[in-house]
């Protein structure tokens, strides 16, 4: 029974991912904030950074500043006992996981129902009666599993139908990690789940019949998904976005630039400036991806959402509360299984500090 429910949780996961990566490219959050449409040209754009010294200066200076950060991390981290402490605090919010999960896609259901998207800012459909729903139901935490299997379908079949629904790519990983770990508390399941098998109580006649406790509530999926399921969808939604929105698309990716004058922030060139913020956003995916310091590179996506938010100032907040709470919960489950966090990283720490125990390290647990 066990090996059936991890076959069909692996097809799903793969079927859904393949339905992301099979879609048409289209341009994503930049057109949140510009109505540039033009497709650009990546070629120019690498030409005009590999071609100037001083951008190849910076972006040698970065790459150096970053293999010293990580090597610094691996050789002296375990004389930081605030790391660890911070690692073991993270863990023991993974209770609240499913409340976490649950807020960072019903609110956002909820508000674009009630904008006039669907999913997307970039797609004005309305559909408030099914957005709202799925996200009050949500919210709620009633029949939550197969409530979220719904909300997979519907996404899943409009986006084979218009691709721009790819720039809300997050909400696949947010209804599969909801089907993952239920409803959790506080819920509508649990509390009717606790009002059927209380003896006494009048919803303890129901004992035995269909009802979303007993159909939705007791389902057994095993947790250990979580993890990787996160990273995958995660880390394929920054790197699709450093990739097609900033590198392949750098014509609305500059007039991002020069709309907010951010070259006066950070005082690079244009192209310098997209080929920067591609580059980091895809090496964040595949930090993910690979489950490689997969804490601090939530942190760091987190950090530049943040920054996005504070520093483009009509970009919409709905359209990301999704992708905030997903980073939040790759904060609290770290990398799980199948990562180099649980496997080369402990090995090359081990090598630089012959005192650290892998044992006795939360930031490297595999769960």
């Amino acid at each position: 029974m066990r090996s059936s429910s991890k076959h069909r949780l692996s097809t799903l996961l793969i079927a859904s991912l393949a339905a992301i990566l099979s879609a048409v490219p289209v341009s994503a959050h930049v057109e949140y904030v510009t109505g540039d449409e033009g497709a650009g040209n990546a070629a120019e754009l690498f030409a005009a950074v590999f071609t100037d010294p001083g951008s190849l200066v910076l972006l040698a200076g970065g790459a150096i500043g970053a293999l010293a950060l990580v090597g610094g991390y691996l050789r002296f981290s375990s004389a930081i006992p605030d790391i660890a402490v911070a690692s073991r605090a993270l863990q023991s919010y993974r209770p609240y996981l499913p409340w976490m999960l649950r807020l960072s896609v019903g609110l956002p259901l909820v508000g674009a129902g009630f904008a006039g998207y669907l999913f997307t800012p970039s797609l004005l459909v309305e559909a408030r009666l099914l957005q709202v729903g799925i996200g009050f139901l949500l919210l709620f935490g009633l029949a939550t599993r197969v409530v979220a299997a719904i909300g997979l379908v519907v996404y899943l079949g409009l986006l084979a139908t218009d691709a721009t629904l790819l720039l809300a790519s997050e909400y696949v990983a947010g209804f599969l990690a909801i089907m993952i770990v239920g409803a959790g508390q506080p819920s509508a399941d649990m509390l009717i789940r606790r009002l059927v098998v209380t003896d006494g109580t009048l919803a303890s006649h129901a004992r035995g019949l269909p009802s979303p406790a007993e159909l939705f509530g007791r389902v057994g999926i095993d947790d250990w998904p979580l993890a990787p399921l996160l990273r995958l969808f995660v880390g394929v939604n920054f790197l699709y976005l450093g990739v097609t929105q900033k590198w392949f698309n750098p014509a609305s990716a500059l007039a991002v630039v020069e709309k907010y004058e951010l070259t006066q922030v950070v005082p690079v060139t244009p192209e310098l400036w997209v080929f920067g913020a591609g580059l980091v956003e895809a090496a964040v995916g595949a930090a993910f991806i690979l489950g490689l310091f997969t804490r601090g590179s939530a942190a760091v996506g987190f950090l530049m959402l943040t920054t996005t938010l504070f520093g483009l100032p009509d970009d919409p907040v709905l359209a990301h509360i999704t992708l905030f709470g997903l980073l939040s919960a790759l904060l609290v489950v770290g990398s799980g299984r199948y990562s180099l966090d649980s496997s080369l990283v402990p090995a090359i720490r081990q090598r630089l500090d012959p005192d650290w125990e892998p044992s006795a390290d939360p930031v490297s647990a595999a769960d």
